[in-house]
């Protein structure tokens, strides 16, 4: 069965506190009919500090979607392949090693995807396969991994390179003052991540079984209005009841696998706010200090999107699980959409990436773009 590795993941150098944000908040909307609730729900995050891709000031003004495309372009194309080396070192994968790249983001967009300047850029083969994804939000980084699982179902010996790279303070819309859009404001953060599905060896989750879930008649409760000013983030009110509808499907999905959804080792939720973890303790019957990698991660860097369930992830490596502990991952977002991932702890021997020159199914190949002889500049 195929083993997530440890992820690498990146956050920028600017941030921004939460006594900043509600300063910001006070000073830019005082006459708000509904501010003392904003400070209230913002302060309720319990997001300590946030990370962006430009100093406040830039993040703050608004030069047009197309300035603001050209800086999601130039960011990730400069800081993916860094946090990509990390991802692969920590899997003992090269480059050559990759079958298939599963890049998600929601934040800005490119034709071709990412995954191609990479490919010509990094050193992986030409034959590597591109599975980019756009626009399932923060059910993206469940949607990865599952994607690249049922990738290596598929090819038993593939790895497959997972990648989710969010700058959500690009989405910020100054003219938006809807409780939900400042809400958002104070807490959602910039991060990108990147991990390695191995298909043979390696250490991480094992994972065994993964599973998708739509909560019905949904579609508008999380969502984009695309303009000409760029993506305007839609927020409805019942978004932070909706465990009481996803927490059966991680009990349907546990009970198919033979496991009691309350009595698992581990947890790695998405961290969409804090009612999301509290109220999911709550009725998956675990104490609210299972969900403490994501709390961690929400505290640290607020919600991150895509980026959330890997970082909870990597915070769980820290914590040395036994052989055989039993977990579960969970993306949500829109849709709405749960995203879920059930596997077991490995520890098991350092295996070799790959023990032939290819499967029979994907066979292997010698055109290879040659490596960057600086890893952290991709073409630009």
């Amino acid at each position: 069965m195929p083993i997530l590795c440890r992820p690498a993941v990146w956050v920028p150098e600017f941030i921004v506190s939460r006594d900043e944000t509600l300063d910001l908040c006070r000073r830019l909307h005082a006459g708000h009919e509904k501010l003392s609730l904003v400070l209230r729900m913002i302060e309720n995050t319990g997001v300590r500090k946030r990370h962006l891709i430009q100093p406040l000031e830039k993040t703050l003004q608004h030069p047009g979607f197309e300035a603001r495309n050209r800086v999601y372009l130039s960011e990730a194309r400069s800081r993916v392949p860094g946090v990509v080396c990390e991802a692969l070192a920590s899997a003992d994968v090269a480059a050559e090693d990759i079958d298939a790249i599963v890049f998600v983001s929601c934040t800005g967009f490119t034709m071709p995807p990412l995954t191609a300047s990479m490919i010509n850029a990094m050193g992986f083969r030409h034959d590597t396969r591109q599975i980019p994804m756009a626009q399932l939000g923060c059910a993206a980084g469940g949607a990865a991994i599952n994607r690249a699982h049922d990738f290596c179902l598929a090819y038993p010996d593939a790895n497959v390179l997972i990648v989710a790279c969010e700058f959500c303070s690009l989405c910020y819309q100054p003219t938006d003052t809807g409780v939900g859009s400042l809400l958002s404001n104070g807490l959602f953060g910039d991060a990108i991540a990147a991990a390695v599905l191995r298909g043979r060896g390696g250490t991480g989750m094992r994972l065994e079984r993964n599973a998708s879930y739509l909560v019905p008649d949904t579609e508008d409760w999380i969502s984009y209005d695309v303009k000409a000013t760029g993506f305007h983030f839609q927020l409805d009110k019942r978004v932070p009841g909706t465990m009481s509808m996803l927490a059966p499907s991680l009990r349907t999905v546990s009970h198919a696998h033979g496991w009691d959804a309350s009595a698992l080792d581990f947890y790695l939720i998405h961290a969409g706010g804090p009612r999301i973890l509290d109220d999911l303790s709550h009725l998956l019957a675990v104490e609210p200090d299972a969900f403490r990698h994501s709390r961690a991660t929400l505290t640290e860097y607020g919600n991150i999107a895509s980026a959330v369930v890997l970082d909870a992830l990597r915070r769980l490596f820290d914590h040395n699980l036994p052989e055989g502990a039993r977990g579960l991952l969970a993306g949500f977002g829109p849709g709405i959409t749960a995203e879920i991932s059930l596997g077991t702890w490995s520890v098991g021997p350092r295996t070799p990436a790959r023990v032939t020159a290819g499967t029979e199914n994907l066979p292997a190949t010698d055109i290879t773009a040659p490596p960057l002889a600086e890893p952290t500049s991709l073409v630009r």
